[in-house]
Order: structure tokens, then sequence, then C-alpha cells
């Protein structure tokens, strides 16, 4: 085992190590689409329902869906929609298809899990924000559609062994 020194190289290498599942996150306000992927997504609480995600203070695209009352969450299956969504500019959403819910929470169609949240509380945390949501709507499709996850810098598909 190597030690590293403690610089943001070596963490981002360390951190690539932890498979993390990815998510995008985005909202209609009417006149466009706005949209983002994470991969630092997590569930935080049951009772009430909260999850959360990290987004980076220098996005450009956060304080836009921040302003929206409902934002979509999709559990992505298609590494395709997340290079898409976490492109720095041009259509994030070239060549996706997507649902909008009434309040604006737009979804990435055919994911299978799409929760409609609310914004809980944002917390400052360095070189990022931890942003936590609100469930206020669930669904859930078991049709046996995988999720991908960002490990090592790159998306994969989860293998059952």
């Amino acid at each position: 085992m190597t030690t590293l020194t403690l610089d943001g190289a070596a963490l981002r290498r360390a951190f690539a190590h932890i498979p993390s599942g990815v998510v995008a996150i985005c909202a209609d306000t009417g006149t466009e689409r706005l949209g983002m992927a994470a991969s630092t997504f997590v569930p935080v609480s049951l009772d009430p329902p909260l999850v959360a995600f990290c987004v980076q203070n220098t996005s450009t695209t956060w304080p836009k869906l921040a302003a929206r009352p409902r934002l979509g969450i999709s559990v992505l299956n298609s590494d395709g929609a997340a290079r898409v969504l976490a492109a720095k500019d041009g259509d994030r959403f070239a060549g996706i298809d997507t649902e909008t819910r009434d309040g604006g929470a737009l979804f990435v169609a055919g994911c299978s899990v799409r929760l409609d949240v609310s914004i809980e509380q944002q917390v400052p945390a360095g070189d990022h924000a931890i942003v936590v949501l609100r469930v206020r709507e669930l669904h859930c499709d078991d049709s046996g559609t995988e999720p991908i996850v960002f490990h090592r810098s790159a998306f994969r598909r989860l293998v059952a062994s």
C-alpha cells in the first residue's frame, strides 16, 4: 500500500475506488429543460423521506435548478444519458427522452427509480455543497433495469456474482 500526499489529485484517485450511483437532477421551467448528472447521491432518512447529493460550488447549472420548486431525480441506467447530462455545454438533453410532472420535476424516461423532490437544505462543505432533498413522490419500476455506477473514473454496469 502506498501512502499518498494529501492533495486534490491523491484524494480524487482514492475516492475513485468508491463506487457510487449516478443520478440525473432535472427540472422543466416551462421554457427550458435544466439538468445535471451527479455521482454523489445517497439516501439519508426514511422519516422524513430525505435524500442528498453533493454539488461543486462552481456549478453554473445548480443555481438555476436550486431556484425551482420541484426537481426530478432519475437513477440512471445509461452511461450515454450520464455523459450528455454531464456536458459543460451544448444540448444536455440531446437524444434523451424525458417526462415532466406537474410542478416542473423532469425525469429521464426509462429509469427504474424516479423521485419528485424539493430542496430541504443546503450545507456548505468545502468546495461543494451538500444538498438535502425531501422526497415528495416516488416512482419505482421493478422491471429489472439495472442502474449504472461511477467507479474508477468510468461508468460501469452492475453484474451479479
